[in-house]
Formats: structure tokens, sequence, C-alpha cells
């Protein structure tokens, strides 16, 4: 009797076939319109994707410590993660910052913490990714006048800001005030960027947040590109030429399971964006069409049960974003699913990425699998998704109208539902977890050096920021308040005023509750 042959889709549900073979499948050259091999011409051949591990705990100057650590190690960029409550704009002494201080990232309440972070780190010289998102313009002020007391001229200064409020109301929640005050604040740092800092990317458009709360590939993709589409329409009404900051809007990507795909998922990436930048924005230079992309492995793929597994599942992914032409990577350390990641395991994260870099042979061709008849075509049929997609939010009238009648939250959500029945039911097996269990979980987890995040590390924060409140020239403080608050009632652009606020330290909380007083803040309406 013959067996019934089984049914293949990708995570999104793209059909893959049984045999592939040559077909309609253009494939221009790496480095050429639309850039579907590559934005270069050489790829990792003229150089290596920037090594960027995400890392922020306790106190900044323990995290100062971890960054000397790694770039000791061989990263060659920083990527800072912040606590939750600078996430929200709250200072270290904040009833709501209770308990959360050093949790899961840096506390920067004040410039004078902002200085110890980067203490001994030159600026004009390491490149610098910083995940803040609604109050994203009051730390890269801060970054920007370290970056003047170290001497460097904003004009070296090179790194990204994430800055990417939309995917906040879409995925993350960690939002502030409403979106169309928020996007005035990003338009204002595009703006700023483009004028003082030309080698510093001022958004990081993010999918990856998007994937982490459950969305497929396509979703991943369409979202994040409408996204970006969105930034720049509000750039452009803000009057700014589109080849003028088109070329400093980056990306940022997850790298998921499903090898295949998410290769895809890069190469179509730029495909679209390249299209979208010079058919429907009539951009002239070549940089505005080239879509750039930071890529870290899927944090929720990991799992606690037996957490090796994880070290094979981030070597994995870390491949597919490297043959998607990634031009920045961080790979997540096998203990996330119980921790912060400790220094044993953030270091064997690094030597992943050295060991695909110098041993593996993937950087000896801009496209290894480039003209690979599957490859190819699930590119295509990845586009196509997308851009079903795309086209949906651009009859809704845009993204933000989009996330305010909650399409891609449900989605999303549905989607994020799906994959979870088919881990539970068995249809979508996850090594350790659902088959190939084991007794040894807790053995396992006995011989992995956690991080612990000391107690005491809070409390010295509120230490120092209330002995920077004594010492500091209040009223000049209450000046620059004011004056930032004046301008966001009115159209200028408030970046040198918040940069006149930081500067006179300012805090973050203090800056942020300012805005609060002129936007309001934002409450999500369920639409699920």
């Amino acid at each position: 009797m013959k067996t019934a042959e089984r049914q293949y889709t990708t995570i999104s549900g793209v059909p893959i076939e049984r045999v592939y073979a040559p077909g309609e499948l253009p494939n221009p050259a790496p480095g050429e319109f639309p850039y579907t091999r590559g934005i270069h011409r050489d790829m990792y051949r003229g150089k290596l994707w920037t090594m960027r591990q995400f890392s922020g705990f306790a106190t900044p100057e323990e995290t100062n410590l971890r960054y000397h650590y790694l770039l000791a190690q061989g990263q060659t960029g920083l990527s800072v993660a912040f606590d939750l409550p600078t996430l929200m704009g709250y200072d270290a002494g904040h009833a709501l910052s209770e308990g959360e201080v050093g949790k899961c990232g840096a506390p920067i309440s004040s410039l004078e913490d902002m200085e110890i972070l980067f203490r001994g780190i030159p600026l004009g010289d390491v490149s610098v990714s910083m995940t803040i998102n609604s109050p994203a313009s009051v730390l890269w002020a801060m970054y920007l006048a370290v970056a003047q007391q170290q001497g460097v001229p904003w004009a070296r200064l090179s790194g990204t800001l994430q800055n990417d409020i939309l995917k906040e109301y879409i995925a993350q929640k960690e939002y502030i005030y409403p979106p169309r005050a928020s996007m005035r604040l990003v338009t204002d740092t595009i703006e700023f960027g483009a004028l003082h800092t030309p080698k510093f990317n001022p958004v990081s458009i993010s999918g990856y947040h998007i994937r982490e709360a459950g969305s497929t590939a396509v979703q991943e993709l369409a979202f994040t590109l409408r996204d970006g589409i969105e930034y720049v329409d509000w750039a452009l009404a803000r009057g700014l030429a589109i080849d003028d900051f088109a070329p400093r809007l980056s990306f940022f990507f997850n790298a998921h399971n499903d090898f295949f795909e998410e290769i895809a998922k890069y190469r179509a990436a730029r495909k679209i964006w390249a299209h979208a930048m010079r058919e429907r924005y009539g951009a002239q230079s070549e940089r505005s069409l080239k879509l750039r992309f930071h890529a870290q492995t899927a944090g929720c793929s990991l799992s606690w049960q037996q957490p090796y597994n994880n070290v094979v599942r981030t070597a994995l992914q870390a491949m597919a974003a490297v043959l998607g032409g990634a031009q920045s990577l961080h790979t997540n350390s096998l203990d996330e699913a119980y921790a912060l990641p400790g220094e044993h395991a953030v270091t064997i994260a690094l030597r992943t990425q050295q060991v695909l870099a110098h041993e593996s042979g993937v950087t000896s061709a801009p496209d290894p699998l480039g003209g690979s008849y599957f490859l190819e075509k699930l590119t295509l049929d990845t586009e196509a998704a997308a851009n079903t997609y795309i086209r949906r939010i651009d009859e809704m009238g845009g993204m933000i109208a989009a996330i305010e009648a909650g399409f891609p939250q449900t989605e999303i959500a549905s989607a994020s539902y799906r994959y979870q029945c088919e881990i539970e039911s068995g249809q979508r097996t996850i090594v350790g977890v659902n088959r190939f269990q084991s007794d040894a979980i807790q053995s396992d987890a006995e011989r992995i050096e956690l991080l612990h995040v000391d107690e005491a590390g809070g409390r010295r924060q509120m230490a120092k920021l209330a002995a920077l409140r004594a010492r500091r020239d209040n009223g000049n403080v209450q000046k620059t308040l004011d004056a930032l608050r004046h301008a966001a009632e009115g159209t200028e652009n408030t970046m040198p005023f918040l940069l006149d606020a930081v500067r006179a330290y300012a805090t973050l909380g203090e800056i942020c509750d300012a805005l609060r007083g002129v936007f309001g803040t934002y409450q999500e309406t369920s639409h699920i």
C-alpha cells in the first residue's frame, strides 16, 4: 500500500514543492538592483558583518565592564540593552521602577549614567547600536553629548538608534505617547540626523519584535517594510528630500528556525525595498535603494528544556542570517531561557559568529545559495505574499490607521495561536520540548553559570540619582525643560532642546514627563 506523501509548508504557510527546476527566476548579480543577492558586489569578501552582542544589566558600571570584555574578545560593535524603566521613560527612583532597575538592561536615568556606560570606549572608533524606542531621542541626545565630551565630532559617529515606535504599538507595547506625537519625535531625529550625523542611522525599522510576538516570516517582512514606508512618508511631509535621509534608514530582522525561509525573507526584503524606493518615491541615490539590516537569532525559539540545544539553534539561525546577507549580527546565548547571558555563555555566542566567519567558508562567495531553484522560487513567493499585506495596509490608509484598527496586532495573535497549537498537537516538532525529551533537565541547568543581578545595584542607582539632583543647577534644569515643553507645543525640531536638557543633567523621567504634559500618554484599545 502506497504511503501518502507528507505535505510541507514554511512557517508562513508558503507551500514547498517536491522538486524545483529552472523557470522564470530572475537572478541579477550581487550588488545589482534590486539587490536580491546582496547590497555589495563582493559582500563578505570585502568586509565581514559587524559582530554586535546585545548587552546591558545591573548598573552602567557593570555593563561598561561587559562591553570592555566583549571588545577584548573580538566583538566589533556594541549593542546597548536598556532596562524596562528606561524603556518606559522612568528614572530609577520612580515608584513604577521598583524591582525592575537593571534587571533586563542597563539603567540610564541621566547623562551621568551614559558617561559611565561608555567610559573608556572611543565613540569615534566603535559602532554603537541602542535598542530604545519611545524615549529614543532623549537617549540619543545623551549619547551625542557624551561624544562631544570625548571630543568626537558627530560626523564621525557610526551606529544605530532603534527608534521604531510603530512596532511598539504593533508588538512590544513599550510606548509612552500617542502614535502621531511619537511619529513627530521620530521624524525630528531623522531630520536632525540628516543634518548632523551622516554616518549614524537614526531609525532601525524592526521586525525582530514582531516575530518574537508570534508573527510568521511573511508578516514580519510585510509589517516591517510597511513601517519603513510610513517613516518615509512622514519625513517627506516634513519637507526632507528622499535621498537626504533614506540612505541612513536601516532594518532589524529576526533569524528564526526555518533555515531557507529566513534566507528567502532577507532576499525578498532587499528586493521589495529597492522597488519601493525607486518606483514609489523616485529615489536617485543607489544608497537609498539598498536595504541594510541587523539580525538577531530568535530568542523565542530558545528552550529551558535541554538548554545546550540552544547552541545548535543559534548557530543555524546565525548561518541563515549570514547566507541572507546581514550587515550586523547578534547571536543569542544558551542560557537566555533562564537569565540574562552570563560571561561564559555570551562568549560561546560570540565564538559562534567567529567560527562562521573564519572557519565555515560561507564568506568566500557573495551569495552562495543564489541560483538554487528552491531558494529563488521561495524568495519570489515570500515577496508576493508580503506585497499582498503591504497593499492591504495601503488601502487602509497606512500603518497608523492599520494599528488603530488593530489589523497587524490581530494578524500576529492569530499566527501565534496557530503556531502554539501546532507545537501542542505535535504537528510541529521542537526538539527536547515536545519530542526527544530528557529527564536530565535540572542537571543541565545546574551546569550553566547563570548571571545573577545584585539587588543592591538598584539602590546604588537611586542614591546616585539623588546625589546628582542635589549638586546640579536645578534652576537651569527647569529652564531647559520649559524650553523643551514650549518647542513640543509648537513645530520646532525637539532635538536641540533635548540636548540642552540632558547637558543640564535633567533626568530621563523629568524630560519624558515634560513631553507627557504636552502629548499625553497612549492606552491601547483591545481588538481581539
